[in-house]
């Protein structure tokens, strides 16, 4: 019998509400964009579906602009590995603004892989905050 073949569908990307790394709740998307402001804490991302592929490992990684270590030496990008824990599951591959905002001003190239094959890529770009307009 051939294995059912793996299925990986974008499901949102953009600003997302605050998420809790150790919970199993996904962040609840605010705004589908590719555009996000940079302010401190404002998480951004996307969720990605992957059907029939329990058990298979994932590769994710988060290329990020220039940001710099507290040695002043930019940093590798984010990457790492994660197991599918269902037939049927969302992922949440993003990242939060921290202070010095300036760094982290840019495209952020999100991708998961599998099996060497990317699956899902998006690029988030981090933008300086408008200042707010008291006399609108």
């Amino acid at each position: 019998m051939a294995k059912a073949k793996i299925q990986a569908k974008l499901v949102s990307y953009g600003r997302y509400s605050t998420w809790d790394s150790q919970s199993k709740d996904l962040p609840d998307i605010l705004e589908f964009t590719q555009t996000v402001e940079a302010v401190l804490d404002v998480e951004f991302g996307m969720v990605i579906n992957i059907k029939k592929a329990k058990g298979e490992k994932l590769e994710y990684c988060i290329n990020h602009p220039q940001i710099s270590d507290k040695q002043g030496l930019a940093m590798a990008p984010f990457t790492g590995e994660v197991y599918v824990r269902s037939n049927d599951w969302n992922f949440f591959l993003g990242d939060t603004v921290w202070l010095p905002l300036e760094d982290k001003l840019g495209p952020w190239d999100l991708s998961l892989s599998l099996h060497g094959k990317t699956i899902a890529q998006k690029t988030i770009t981090l933008v300086k905050a408008r200042p707010l307009d008291l006399f609108d």
